[in-house]
């Protein structure tokens, strides 16, 4: 028999009242949660790329090849984040995100003040592998709250500035990293940067609220979707296949040479340890901010009326940075160096927010945490794994012939990869508005 008290009735209508307010959070608040996102994504970065501004210290003191740099700053790395990513989005798919995030920043930080102990090659590159695994929980539960808090029309938006967090990482790595290890050496700024995040896993645990799913979406909730069938959906649309194989491409080319910066500025340009840190804090964070920030709001602004705008905007500054980024490889005064990659990162940054926000507009809100990762699985396998590592490779390779500066021509060769990406962009583009009808 049917409960029809009228104290049923009232705990029902209170529980209605509290999901919609849940379902439409104050702008104030979701600005918040945006914000301390944001911070934990910089602290993703952060103890993901600090091994980058301290790689050639490192390469003296343990004796290592280009080969073995790329290797800890990217196959490695990469491999483990993103096939532990695949579960842990089908986790957050189902449970509460907000502990999610929480429990990966307590376990990247931990594992990235451990490096600092490690005594050879193998060692840190278990170590490496231990914050791989701890930072697979990081975007994909992450990309899913966000996209609860923000409606459709504001989501390239709030995944832009979200995604800001890579090169404001990025810009406190390699200034904090920079500066202790001239003064304190490598292994200090392991443990500076990785301790920190224990502070801000409770900081997420105590003070975001777990959003209701699919609430400002106008759809029906449905089941939590697997990872097969969010695959299937997935490869049914023919833009997803190839913008995310773009992005992969774009994220080879930066990662690759963004990895292989601060050696290239110290062996080419004679740059110290403290002058790489300050420069490409400064040139890749702030430049890399400013394109990924712009990227998702010029997105949103002219996908209003076209969807195909958050493509377009993706291939066409990519473009454009391929001859920036070639001169900034090539010129002989650091000054020019410096400035032409500056704006080079910022053209190359503008498709990340804008690829991330038409990935979860294909999906419905169930798939979203599973299509974040299923999309970081293609971008970083391609990306963070293989962009370094081909650098190092090719670098070792030209070694015999171009001795200290054959990181320059390895750079410049994978600097055109960019131009692959943005035809892909393109030809996604064509197919994104039938494939948003299926959506």
């Amino acid at each position: 028999m049917t409960d029809t008290s009228p104290a049923k009735a009232a705990s029902a209508e209170k529980s209605a009242e509290a999901n919609a307010d849940a379902a439409t959070p104050s702008k104030s608040y979701r600005r918040y949660v945006l914000v301390v996102l944001t911070l934990v994504y910089s602290l993703n970065f952060i103890d993901r790329q600090i091994l980058v501004i301290l790689q050639e210290s490192i390469k003296v003191d343990m004796d290592l090849s280009d080969s073995q740099l790329g290797l800890l700053t990217g196959f490695a790395f990469a491999i483990f984040y993103v096939s532990v990513g695949i579960p842990i989005a089908r986790w957050a798919d189902i449970g509460n995100r907000r502990n999610i995030v929480s429990l990966a920043i307590a376990v990247w930080s931990g594992m990235t003040a451990l490096s600092g102990l490690t005594q050879n090659f193998w060692q840190l590159l278990m170590a490496r592998i231990g914050v791989g695994v701890g930072e697979a929980g990081g975007s994909p539960p992450s990309h899913s709250i966000i996209s609860d808090y923000y409606p459709p029309e504001q989501r390239g938006s709030a995944l832009s500035f979200y995604s800001t967090g890579v090169y404001l990482g990025i810009l406190f790595g390699f200034l904090i990293g920079g500066w202790i290890n001239s003064q304190f050496g490598w292994r200090a700024a392991f443990f500076v940067v990785g301790i920190p995040g224990f502070l801000v896993a409770l900081l997420v645990r105590l003070t975001i609220r777990e959003p209701v799913r699919g609430g400002l979406d106008g759809r029906a909730l449905e089941a939590p979707a697997t990872f097969g069938e969010t695959l299937r959906t997935l490869r049914e649309f023919g833009s997803f296949r190839l913008f995310a194989i773009a992005a992969g491409l774009n994220a080879f080319s930066s990662y690759g040479i963004g990895n292989f910066m601060p050696s290239f500025l110290i062996r080419s340009h004679d740059f110290t340890s403290m002058q790489v840190g300050t420069s490409l804090a400064l040139i890749t964070g702030i430049g890399g901010a400013m394109g990924t920030y712009f990227g998702g709001v010029l997105a949103d602004r002219y996908g209003a009326n076209d969807k195909r705008w958050y493509l377009w905007i993706a291939a066409i500054p990519g473009a454009c940075s391929v001859p920036l980024m070639l001169s900034a490889v090539f010129v002989a005064d650091p000054r020019l160096t410096l400035a032409c990659l500056f704006f080079a990162t910022m053209l190359g940054a503008f498709y990340l927010g804008p690829t991330i926000a038409i990935s979860h507009n294909l999906v419905s809100p169930s798939m979203r945490a599973m299509a974040s990762a299923i999309l970081f699985f293609i971008l970083n396998l391609i990306g963070l794994g293989m962009g370094p590592l081909v650098v190092g490779m090719i670098s070792d390779a030209l070694a015999p012939a171009y001795g200290s500066e054959s990181l320059r021509y390895s750079l410049g060769i994978v600097s055109l990869i960019n131009l692959v990406s943005a035809t892909l962009f393109i030809l996604a583009a064509r197919k994104l508005l039938s494939d948003l009808r299926k959506g």
